[in-house]
């Protein structure tokens, strides 16, 4: 009888002692955060920095050699088209030289030449208006009909914007080569002002704008074609942001863009307007030659909320470069580079299972995924380096639902 009891006590505290052992010898549990793979919009842009610019800008110079007058006007002021913005004064050089003459009659017919040019690409820039507004026209239709889509309009829509802006810029030289040849007329026409020295040419401005720069101030003599001011509408801005060259072929005109730290309470909403042909080299902060590229923006937010812009003003840029409307994403915390590609630590049953994935694109708070995971799977976030495949995990009370 004794003997059975003791067995059996011996029994118990043999298994006691075993379960005190698995309990103080068994792998602490590695907390960790996680979040679940879920289905939404995925987007990559590419963020640069930038400066505004003022879309056409006019350099006002002088037509004639001669003694510019002291200019009033100063940065900022507010300028009427054809209002007198320079005064210059023939010099002492007589304008009646035979060789000053024909260099003067040669700069009329330059200007002669550049009006009808600045006309025939007026002509064409209004023609292809046209073209623009009737494919519109019939895009509409036919969407109304099913028998085209949605974005189909949207694209013809953007082209209609265009080709009126282009138009608009079209005007504007047709203006500015109108001023220019009446200043060059107003240059050969002072033959004789030896004989009248009293007489001066008034420089006039060729548009409604402001004032961007003063080049020259004070009263002095000038040259034929010496810059004196330069005139700009600052109500019609650009925004010129340079990009990497891998980053700008993924990019098409007419992308979605956001105009960021600008100084204002709220983002601007821009479209990509032209992409340069031409790249350039820059020394990036790291001493790295880099080629990049500029891109230019076209801010579409309504101009009241931009109005303190002015010309060569920093921004940042943040540009749409790639769109997935239904997209299996994870956050890019818990993506890490194994042997085979990218892999994840998923949390299956309080364990921490390895998975390989596959990953189309990757931007900088998500990857898309197309192969490796399921939508609803939870994903340990920064996993630490001492998780391994099948290693026991608990919540750190970080995780996310979304």
């Amino acid at each position: 009888m004794k003997s059975g009891f003791r067995a059996v006590v011996f029994i118990v505290v043999a298994l006691a002692a075993a379960a005190a052992g698995w309990i103080f010898l068994r792998p602490a549990p590695v907390f960790v955060d996680t979040a679940p793979a879920t289905r939404g919009v995925f987007v990559r842009g590419v963020l640069s920095e930038g400066k505004t610019r003022v879309r056409d800008r006019y350099a006002v110079s002088s037509p004639i050699a001669g003694l510019l007058r002291r200019v009033a006007l100063k940065v900022g002021d507010p300028v009427e088209a054809s209002a007198t913005v320079a005064i210059v004064a023939p010099g002492a050089a007589p304008l009646d030289d035979r060789r000053a003459r024909r260099q003067l009659e040669e700069r009329l017919g330059v200007a002669e030449a550049a009006r009808s040019r600045a006309a025939a690409g007026a002509a064409r820039a209004h023609a292809r208006l046209e073209q623009a507004r009737a494919d519109l026209a019939r895009t509409t239709t036919l969407v109304e009909k099913g028998v085209a889509t949605p974005t189909r309009k949207e694209q013809e829509e953007l082209a209609v914007k265009v080709a009126d802006r282009e138009a608009q810029v079209a005007e504007f030289e047709v203006h500015l080569a109108e001023h220019e040849e009446a200043v060059a007329r107003a240059a050969v026409q002072t033959d004789g002002l030896r004989e009248d020295a009293a007489r001066i040419i008034e420089i006039k401005s060729p548009i409604d704008g402001v004032v961007l720069k003063v080049v020259q101030e004070s009263e002095g003599p000038v040259a034929v074609g010496a810059p004196i001011l330069e005139i700009g509408d600052p109500r019609r801005l650009e925004v010129i942001a340079d990009l990497l060259t891998t980053d700008a072929v993924q990019i098409r005109v007419g992308a979605v863009a956001k105009i960021e730290r600008w100084g204002g309470p709220a983002d601007l909403d821009a479209r990509v307007a032209r992409i340069e042909p031409a790249g350039f080299t820059k020394i990036s902060a790291l001493g790295v030659d880099e080629q990049r590229v500029l891109v230019v923006l076209d801010i579409v937010s309504p101009r009241e909320q931009w109005l303190p812009l002015g010309d060569a003003f920093r921004v940042e840029a943040r540009i749409e470069a790639a769109r997935a409307p239904d997209a299996l994403m994870v956050p890019v915390g818990a993506l890490f580079r194994g042997r085979s590609g990218w892999n994840v630590f998923v949390a299956e049953g309080g364990r921490a299972r390895l998975r390989d994935v596959e990953l189309a694109q990757r931007s900088e708070t998500a990857g898309l995924v197309v192969k490796g995971l399921a939508e609803g799977e939870r994903v340990v976030l920064f996993p630490p380096p001492i998780l391994r495949d099948g290693a026991a995990i608990a919540s750190s009370g970080g995780d996310r639902r979304e």
